[in-house]
């Protein structure tokens, strides 16, 4: 469970290869997918991560709404990973699809799910238009009678945002209309993303838990988790290229700063 009380977090993107029926999967079976998703849960066990998050990042393009064969295949992934490391905090985000996202985290017993395009509001890119999925998502939690996390992206900064509204006020939005129980928040830069978690948090207080949405490397993580209750790293620990996988030794790094900062704080007493 992800929470105010057990902040900083530090987790990372496992995002398996291209699955089964997707343009870019190459003939690689699910077997061996999975295979190297746990390996990758495995070695993040090692460098002492609180958790990962599974996207399906790599079966790009995509609409809205996921396939049932997606459902399904990360529905398998996402089981076989926490029978491997069942300590480890585990997310679902299923591209791009709430709902698809929620079904995998009830049948996995996941702690959270992400829902990055969109949980409130309009926005478009190279996959058309995505709408507001909150209420569709509320609706199943309520079917399923469902205590899982909602952890929403506030208009995420790689599609363009219909809405009209500033970061702020969607985000006070997000949480007070649509119920999100924690936010993903960032900008283009690492002084955009500092001053929105500031704005943001001055807003609607210090119980949510708000989670940097993009943006973290092993040079600035102590200066992200000053501000942000906790950090999913994907890019930096894959070289740059988020269809990479994990680079072991820079999950090593990342995770070192991270351990620092913590020896720190108990330090001070915080």
């Amino acid at each position: 469970m992800l929470s105010r009380d057990r902040c900083p977090v530090a987790l990372a993107m496992i995002q398996p290869e291209p699955l089964p029926g997707t343009y870019l999967n190459n003939g690689m079976g699910l077997d061996e997918i999975v295979e190297r998703a746990v390996n990758e849960a495995r070695m993040l066990t090692e460098n002492g991560f609180d958790g990962y998050i599974i996207q399906n990042r790599n079966d790009a393009p995509v609409r809205q709404h996921a396939n049932v064969e997606t459902t399904a295949f990360m529905t398998r992934i996402a089981l076989e990973l926490r029978r491997a490391c069942p300590k480890l905090i585990q997310g679902i985000l299923v591209n791009w699809d709430g709902e698809a996202s929620l079904a995998v985290a009830e049948a996995a017993g996941s702690d959270f799910v992400r829902v990055e395009h969109t949980y409130t509001s309009v926005e478009v890119g190279y996959a058309g238009l995505l709408q507001a999925q909150c209420i569709d998502v509320l609706a199943l939690k309520k079917r399923l009678g469902s205590r899982m996390p909602v952890f929403a992206d506030v208009q995420e900064v790689h599609y363009e945002q219909l809405c009209g509204k500033s970061v702020v006020d969607n985000a006070w939005d997000t949480v007070m209309n649509a119920f999100a129980d924690g936010l993903f928040v960032g900008g283009r830069s690492l002084a955009e993303s500092m001053e929105l978690v500031r704005a943001v948090r001055a807003r609607l207080g210090s119980e949510i838990p708000i989670f940097l949405s993009s943006g973290s490397t092993g040079e600035n993580i102590k200066e992200i988790l000053s501000e942000y209750d906790g950090v999913s790293v994907g890019t930096w620990v894959k070289d740059g290229n988020m269809r990479n996988p994990i680079n072991p030794e820079r999950a090593r790094i990342f995770m070192d700063q991270v351990r620092e900062l913590r020896v720190e704080r108990r330090k001070d007493g915080r």
